[in-house]
C-alpha cells in the first residue's frame, strides 16, 4: 500500500508541475512600457509626481493594464536631451517596449519625438506639449494627455483680457516650452505686452530681472517657471515687494510640484491650467484621495495628467486584450480615449492633442488650511489647440 501511495502521490506532483508549466506557458507577456521623465535635480518633483501616479493606476490593478501584466521601465532623463536620446535607443532596441510615457521638459521631447515614433513605439507623452509635435511634426504614434503647451498661457490670456490688463511682461525660461508659452498668452490676451524677457534654462537668480519688471511699472505680469524655477521666482517676487503690488498670472509655477515649496509667499497668485484638486467628479476624488493617502501630499497636475495617461492606457490595452502587434487597432483603442478623467470631459483633437476645458484658479488654503488651488473660472471651454490644422495624418 505504500508503494501505491508514493506512485500516486509522485503521480499527483507531475501532474501538478505540468499544469503549472501549461499555466505559465498560456499566461501573456508582459506589456513592456518605458516611462522617462525628470526624476533628479530642481526638476525632479516633476517627474515623481508622473511616476507616482502611474503607478498608483498600475499597483491598484495588481500589475496590470487592461487586464494584462505590464513591466514599467524607470528612467531618469536628467533634463538633458542627449541622454534621453540614449535611453529611448535603449528602451527600444534592447528592452524591446512597446509604449514609451512620461517625458516632462519640452526640449527632452522635441530629441526623442522621432527616435520613438518613427519606430512605431507608441508615445504617450504626460507633460511636454512643444508647438511642433501638435503641428507638421505630428504623428500618429502620439498621444498626449496633459496640453499643448500654448493653452495653459491661452486661457491666462484670456483672463488678462478680462481682468482690463492694458500693459502686461511676460516672463520664461528660453527654450522651447517658454516661448510657446508667452506665445500663447500672448495670441488670447488684447492689451500690449510691453516686453518679453527670457532667462535661461535653469538660471536660479531673477533680482536682475525683477528689478526691470519693477521700473517698467505693468498692470500685470504673466511667468512660465516649472518646478523648482517656480519655487525660486515666487519667493524672489515677494523679496522683491512686488507680490499684491504687480499682479501676477502664471501657468505652472505654482501648482501641486511647487505649492509645498512656495507656501503662503504663493497666495493670490493666478494660475492657468487644465484641472485643479478641487474639481468634483468621482474620478477626481478617487484619484486625489487615493494619491494624498498613500503619498501624503496634495497631487500636482503632472500627476493628474500622469494618471490618465495610465488610465487611457488601461482602456486600451483592454480594447485590444493585449495585442500590441496590431498597431491599427491599438491606435483606435487610445483614439477612443475611452475612460472617466480626472479633468472632467475630455477627447483628443485630429493631432492626437486634448480637446478640453482650461481653467483659472487662485492659491488659497482649501478647507484642510492647507495651501492648495482654488477653481475660480473656466473662460476656455472645450478648447483645442492652435497648430492642429498643420498636422497632415
Amino acid at each position: 500500500m505504500l508503494r501505491n501511495f508514493i506512485r500516486t502521490a509522485a503521480a499527483a506532483a507531475a501532474a501538478l508541475a505540468t499544469t503549472a508549466l501549461l499555466a505559465q506557458a498560456q499566461a501573456p507577456a508582459p506589456i513592456k512600457i518605458g516611462f522617462m521623465a525628470e526624476l533628479s535635480g530642481p526638476q525632479g518633483a516633476l517627474g515623481q509626481d508622473q511616476y507616482d501616479a502611474f503607478m498608483l493606476v498600475v499597483e491598484r490593478n495588481g500589475g496590470r493594464l487592461g487586464g494584462v501584466p505590464v513591466q514599467v521601465i524607470r528612467e531618469d532623463s536628467q533634463l538633458k536631451p542627449d541622454v534621453a536620446t540614449q535611453i529611448v535607443q535603449k528602451l527600444i532596441e534592447k528592452d524591446n517596449v512597446s509604449i514609451i510615457t512620461g517625458i516632462t521638459f519640452s526640449n527632452v521631447m522635441m530629441a526623442v519625438h522621432k527616435p520613438i515614433t518613427e519606430k512605431g513605439v507608441f508615445l504617450i507623452g504626460s507633460n511636454a506639449g512643444p508647438a511642433p509635435i501638435a503641428g507638421a511634426q505630428c504623428s500618429p504614434f502620439q498621444f498626449i494627455t496633459s496640453w499643448q503647451n500654448d493653452n495653459q498661457a491661452e486661457v491666462v490670456g484670456r483672463y488678462a483680457t478680462d481682468k482690463g490688463y492694458k500693459r502686461v511682461i511676460g516672463m520664461a525660461p528660453n527654450y522651447q516650452a517658454g516661448k510657446d508659452f508667452v506665445a500663447g498668452f500672448k495670441r488670447m490676451y488684447k492689451g500690449e505686452v510691453i516686453d518679453e524677457i527670457y532667462t535661461p534654462l535653469n538660471q536660479p537668480d531673477f533680482s536682475a530681472e525683477l528689478a526691470q519688471v519693477a521700473a517698467k511699472n505693468p498692470d500685470a505680469i504673466y511667468v512660465f517657471y516649472p518646478g523648482g524655477l517656480g519655487v525660486n521666482f515666487i519667493r524672489q517676487y515677494q523679496q522683491a515687494g512686488l507680490l499684491g503690488k504687480i499682479p501676477l498670472l502664471s501657468s505652472s509655477t505654482t501648482d501641486g510640484s511647487t505649492l509645498p515649496a512656495q507656501q503662503a509667499a504663493a497666495l493670490g497668485v493666478i494660475s492657468g491650467t487644465f484641472w485643479g484638486p478641487d474639481f468634483n467628479n468621482p474620478a477626481n476624488r478617487q484619484f486625489v484621495d487615493e494619491f494624498e493617502k498613500k503619498f501624503n501630499r496634495i497631487p500636482s497636475q503632472y500627476a493628474a495628467q500622469s494618471y490618465d495617461a495610465a488610465q487611457l492606457l488601461d482602456s486600451a490595452i483592454a480594447k485590444v486584450r493585449g495585442n500590441m502587434a496590431d498597431k491599427n487597432a491599438f491606435r483606435a483603442a487610445l483614439k477612443a480615449a475611452d475612460f472617466k478623467s480626472v479633468r472632467g470631459n475630455f477627447r483628443f483633437n485630429t493631432n492626437h492633442f486634448p480637446i478640453q476645458d482650461q481653467h483659472i484658479f487662485e492659491v488659497a488654503r482649501d478647507a484642510k488650511g492647507r495651501v492648495s488651488l482654488k477653481t475660480i473660472a473656466t473662460p476656455l471651454k472645450d478648447h483645442g489647440d492652435a497648430y492642429a490644422s498643420l498636422c497632415k495624418m
